[in-house]
Formats: C-alpha cells, sequence, structure tokens
C-alpha cells in the first residue's frame, strides 16, 4: 500500500518536514516515490511554511493512497491558503 506522509529533516528541536509519497514498509526517512511538498512548523514572518502540490495529491489519492492523519489536516490548510490567495476575477 502506497502512503502520503511526513519525512523529517532538520536538526534537533528544529524540525522540518517533506511530505512524501512512500510504500507502507519503508522508513519514515527512507526511500519514497514522489515528493510532494513540505511543512516547516516553525515558519514565522514572511517565512513560507506550508508548500503542497495539491494537483499530483489529488492524483496520487485518486490512484489509491492513503494520507496520514496529519498529512489531511495539512491538506485542509493548503486548501484554504490556496483559496484566500486565488484573486478574485470581476
Amino acid at each position: 500500500m502506497v502512503t502520503i506522509r511526513l519525512a523529517r529533516h532538520g536538526s534537533k528541536k528544529s524540525p522540518f518536514y517533506h511530505i512524501t509519497v512512500a510504500d507502507q514498509t519503508t522508513q519514515r526517512d527512507g526511500r519514497f516515490v514522489e515528493r510532494l511538498g513540505f511543512y516547516n512548523p516553525l515558519a514565522k514572518g514572511q517565512a513560507e511554511g506550508l508548500r503542497l502540490d495539491l494537483d499530483r495529491l489529488e492524483y496520487w489519492i485518486g490512484v489509491g493512497a492513503q494520507p496520514t492523519e496529519i498529512v489531511k489536516k495539512l491538506v485542509r490548510q493548503a486548501r484554504k491558503q490556496q483559496q484566500t490567495e486565488a484573486p478574485v476575477s470581476a
């Protein structure tokens, strides 16, 4: 089974996560199929805290990949963020 999950990077007490598509049996930070974006929980000011390729995410969910609970929350946050950034055409 294929999962969409977080892979931790960054140093001690300074986490940084890549949102990856990986086989369920691989290690958390091990081999992955595709990287969909990143999540930086310590982002401050103008630093980007979340970037996610929603088109590729929809593709992987369409072919049967299962996102983890944390990734589901981040997807909701990214969709909300995308709606507020989209220009309103008049």
